[in-house]
Order: C-alpha cells, then structure tokens, then sequence
C-alpha cells in the first residue's frame, strides 16, 4: 500500500508519517518546505526517514499542478492523507491570498489527480476553526457552519465542500477530520503550545490575548495520528468527522500547566482579545468514537509534560 502524505515535513504529517512507516506502509511526502516558520525545522522532523526504503521525498508545492501530476505519474498512489495548508487563523488576516491559493486550489489540484488516478481513499485535514463563535458546545458536525472568522477557517470550510462535490460528481471517497488545537513534541512554533514554552523558560514576555477565560479543546498529538490513520484504514464514502480531546482547557490554566511544569513564573503581557479568535473549540466527539474508535488517551497535563521533555532535550530556536 502506498500512501502520499502532503504536508508531510510538518508537525502533523511528520507524526503521521512516522505511525505509518511502523504500519509498514510506503509512504511518498510532498512538501514545498516554505518559510511560514524555519523550513531547517520541517527539514529536521524528515530526517528520522530519509534512510528508510519505504519513503520518498519530493520538494513538491501543491498549487504546482504540473510537478504534482509528475509525483502522481511517477508513483502508484493508493491513498492520500493531506495535511498540506497554510495554517493559523490570525496570519490568514494579513495574507487571505495565499491562503485562498494553497488551501483551495492545492486541494482542488489533489482532488483532480485522484479522480484520474483512482485514488481509494481522500482523508484531509480541516480545522475546530469551520465552527466560528458557535454558541451550541460541544460543537457537531451537524451543526450550520456559515460564520467562520477568518479567511483560514472560509478556506477549510471550502475544502469540504469541494471534497464533498468530488464525491457525489465522481464518487471519491473522501473524510474530513477537524482538528481541534493540536499540540505536542515538535509543535509548530508558532502555536500558542510552543511560543508559551519557549518564552516561559527563557523568561520572555507572552502574549495574553483576553483575560484568560476562553478555552481551547488542546489534543494531543498521538491522538490525532491515531484518528488520522483509523480514518485511511475505514475507506468511508463521505464523512466530516472532529478529532478532539472533548475537555476544553481555560486559558489561565493552560498557562499554569506549564509554569508548574518548568519551574518558571510565567512574564503575562496582556492584549485585547484578537479579530479572529474563537472564544471556545469544544468538539463532540461522539461520532469519531462511533466510526473510527477514536478515543482521546492524553491530557492536557501528561501532553504537556511531553512536549515539555522534548522542548528541554531538543531546544532549537526558530
């Protein structure tokens, strides 16, 4: 079975990967390595897999249909796990076309090659973010989501429809997965995860957007590879499915986690609450148990002595 991952030097995609190539899977990665954070860093996370036989790189940006086609001729692809996206909500603010070319076109551009190609199974990446400022929590994938707050959160949203037209036009068996705040070893250095760690330890201000009370629904990691990889497995026809921890944590109290964690008093900036951020993610996760025997293991205090550990055994500065 030969699995292309997009996306696949990133946080996500290099944890997926890893699960994967344990699985015994073939696995071909195409990434673009862009600087939207030190590239040295997406660089760092292939590593581990360069020497392995079963994985191919190709330094491949999904809006280049031409070059993706090639990576579609050259290899017999089963399936295909994309994680590949401009990510981050407030970002997205500054720069919508960028994000509009990468998450919409990149998509369309798979979504093309697999009709062609015949691809068995389309899990892609989607985001807590679809959800705006919904007032009903836990928030369900049966919920309206017309009110997203950023051109990120339209991006995905858009995703899913066209995944969605590509089944019912051609039958393309496509799921969904929103993730919900994913953290761990190796975050993104841009999340709120790592920039709090690396700030705390070092005696750095953070940034407090708000007073403290709005609530994210932080999922580990291992978790999400695990619905990831139970959602390529399934070959559902249509599904759009939340991937969270179900237990959103207060901001305040994410902050202690790690205050406790490294020793340290953390320095708190305060800031308005930002255009953009959602006041709570809180996913139902009733139908991921259901379908994919999804069930979230970790917390958010053994998560984020984790992440801690691997911070203070692998400092790099990004």
């Amino acid at each position: 079975m030969k699995i292309l991952v997009t996306g696949g030097a990133g946080f996500i995609g290099s944890h997926t990967i890893r699960k994967l190539l344990d699985k015994k899977y073939n696995i071909i990665c195409v990434d673009n390595l862009n600087n939207f954070y030190n590239p040295k860093i997406k660089i760092n996370n292939l590593k581990p897999f360069l020497d392995n036989k079963k994985f191919k790189f190709y330094k491949v940006n999904i809006c280049n249909n031409k070059k993706l086609a090639n990576v579609f001729a050259n290899e017999k692809i089963d399936k295909i796990i994309h994680l590949a996206a401009r990510a981050g909500v407030r970002p997205s603010l500054e720069k919508p076309e960028i994000y509009a070319k990468t998450n919409i076109l990149g998509t369309l551009n798979l979504l093309e090659l697999s009709v062609k190609h015949k691809i068995k199974n389309f899990v892609f990446a989607s985001s807590s973010s679809i959800y705006g400022n919904n007032n009903k929590v836990p928030f369900s994938e049966n919920d309206i989501v017309d009110d997203q707050l950023s051109p990120y959160a339209a991006t995905k949203k858009a995703s899913e429809l066209l995944a969605k037209t590509y089944h019912n036009l051609y039958g393309l068996k496509c799921t969904g997965l929103r993730f919900f705040t994913v953290y761990g070893p190796s975050s993104r250095p841009d999340m709120a995860p790592y920039l709090f760690v690396d700030s705390i330890y070092h005696g750095r201000e953070i940034k407090k957007f708000g007073d403290g009370t709005s609530k994210r629904d932080y999922t580990f990691i291992d978790d999400i590879t695990d619905g990831i990889i139970s959602a390529l497995d399934k070959n559902l026809d249509f599904e759009i499915i939340n991937l969270g921890n179900n237990k959103p944590i207060k901001l305040n109290y994410f902050i202690s986690v790690i205050e406790k964690l490294l020793d340290k008093k953390a320095n708190i900036k305060k800031f308005p609450s930002q255009m953009g951020d959602m006041k709570i993610t809180y996913a139902d996760i009733s139908k991921a148990k259901k379908i994919l025997n999804f069930q979230p293991k970790v917390s958010i205090e053994q998560g984020m002595q984790k992440m801690v550990e691997w911070y203070l055994e692998n400092r790099i500065t990004a």
